[in-house]
């Protein structure tokens, strides 16, 4: 396995993954293929595993798990169900919705003789008053374990690896600020545990007999305050240790305020995070090393967890991302069906260039957008609208990219998200900043003659009379940044086409 130790021997079962395209759950199915066992996943949008390795290799089943037929369908056969998914970052009365999503996997798993379900719910104290997204999560682990399904609640705390959400937290956190104003929750204990422990346990969990029902606490070596996480992390990438102070006045309500504009995580995934860190968050019983022996060579300490995750993102192998996650409340409609958009007022600006470079060369160019390389025009211009998002609590421009490189459909990109992907030719993303309506930025790589000719396109479904005032406003940046961003795109890939050139008149032999 490539990120998590060993696990006791398995028999094949046939199992089912929800939240398959979430951070824990992408990463687990492919343990599961690897250790034998026979994977379906139900996903809402089968679309976000086109480019996954693992595609290929499970059973795909369209749907919601609010759709109590979507669900059953999904149970039949299944011997391990897999409960990967929770509302971190969501509005509304999600506990309610979490409420009833529970119950409905737990009456379809009842009904098709599920043999066991796994839940990943979260430590928590036992005598306090809890956030509500703890609460909730609770209250899910209570409906499993009621299900008359054999259920195994494993609840962690904060999970340490390559693209964790509390990891990210804990890493911009400490390389932005050298001096760090921070509220009391900063002194309570937390036990942190390696995303590679999680698997395994996990993993491990499918394997249990039957007779097992309850909640099991499952965390790392280590007991630190978060202040220590912190000197942690900087000790392992080689930053100077951070002094800081405990201020009362930093309610939970600031503090996610403060993450919000310091770090990449958008407000609504800061407040649960930080909710969840109000109260000492540590392990009360190790019962499950009676059912579940500790990985061959014990748990992974929390610097050796930093310094895996810290390699993993040098070595551009992150594998999930906190990224991948849906964006409470950013659209999740595709783009309606092209060219006429029936029914629709829609804006649209287009933007055409013809350069010397391949097609291959243009769109290496457009596939390697956004995070580092940036967006091609008036740099300033884009870091305020990432602010501007921040401020109304959108996820902002710093959310980058997961590699630099390459790109897949689902990915985080900045502010936006990859719809559609046709590698070579085409490139889509929608929209998660939020504006008073829906839009895209659309990319291609055409073919034309002994080059290639770039098309751009910028379309806006303007919601109400703030939609098209929006537009108007920032009609006039349009023909700066666009026009900017064509030109640059087409001269970054001509000058990819000279540099090729250069390299292979170097390559010839010289001629006496």
């Amino acid at each position: 396995m490539t990120d998590s130790s060993a696990t006791p021997e398995s028999t094949s079962k046939m199992v089912l993954i929800t939240g398959a395209t979430g951070y824990i759950g992408g990463r687990l199915v492919p343990r599961l293929l690897e250790a034998g066992h026979r994977v379906r996943v139900l996903v809402r949008n089968p679309l976000k595993l086109v480019d996954v390795p693992w595609a290929c290799s499970v059973e795909i089943v369209e749907g919601d798990l609010s759709d109590a037929e979507a669900v059953r369908r999904a149970c039949e056969g299944i011997d391990v169900l897999y409960y990967l998914v929770h509302a971190m970052g969501t509005r509304g009365d999600f506990e309610r919705a979490e409420r009833a999503i529970a119950e409905t996997v737990a009456s379809a798993a009842a009904a098709a003789g599920v043999g066991r379900i796994v839940y990943l719910g979260a430590l928590h104290p036992l005598r306090a008053t809890l956030s509500p997204h703890l609460r909730s999560r609770t209250e899910v682990g209570r409906i499993l374990l009621e299900s008359g399904v054999p259920t195994v609640v494993l609840q962690a705390g904060v999970v340490i690896g390559s693209g964790s959400a509390s990891f990210e937290m804990i890493r911009h956190l400490t390389d932005v600020l050298p001096y760090m104003p921070a509220p009391r929750w900063v002194r309570n204990r937390i036990q942190p545990i390696a995303v590679r422990d999680v698997l395994y346990y996990l993993l491990a969990a499918a394997d249990l007999p039957p007779e097992i029902n309850r909640a099991y606490d499952i965390g790392g070596p280590d007991v630190l305050r978060y202040g220590q996480m912190m000197n942690g992390y900087a000790l392992e990438a080689g930053l100077p240790q951070r002094a800081i102070a405990s201020l009362p006045v930093l309610t939970p309500w600031l503090a996610s305020q403060w993450v919000n504009l310091v770090t990449p995580i958008p407000r609504s995934l800061a407040v649960p995070i930080i909710s969840s860190l109000q109260n000492d968050c540590v392990v009360h019983e190790h019962d499950i090393d009676e059912v579940i022996p500790p990985p061959p060579g014990g748990l992974t300490g929390y610097r050796t967890a930093v310094r895996l995750a810290l390699g993993k993102m040098r070595e551009n192998q992150v594998e999930t991302s906190w990224q991948d996650a849906s964006v409470g409340g950013a659209p999740s409609d595709p783009l309606p069906s092209d060219p006429d958009w029936a029914g629709h007022t829609v804006f649209v600006d287009v933007k055409e260039r013809r350069t010397d470079a391949s097609p291959e060369q243009l769109w290496s160019v457009i596939e390697g957008i956004g995070g580092k390389n940036g967006w091609y025009s008036l740099p300033l211009a884009w870091a305020l609208r990432g602010w501007m998002d921040k401020l109304v609590g959108g996820v902002g421009l710093r959310r980058g990219r997961r590699d630099p490189h390459r790109l897949q459909t689902g990915d985080a990109l900045d502010f936006w998200r990859v719809e559609r992907l046709e590698r070579g030719s085409l490139l889509r993303l929608r929209a998660e900043m939020r504006v008073p309506g829906l839009a895209w930025l659309e990319m291609q790589a055409i073919p034309d003659g002994d080059g290639a000719l770039y098309r751009q396109r910028a379309i806006f479904f303007p919601r109400g009379l703030s939609g098209r005032l929006y537009w108007l406003a920032i009609l006039p940046f349009h023909g700066i940044i666009f026009n900017g961003m064509a030109n640059r795109i087409t001269a970054t890939a001509a000058a990819l086409r000279r540099d090729a050139l250069q390299v292979s008149a170097e390559a010839q032999p010289a001629v006496s």
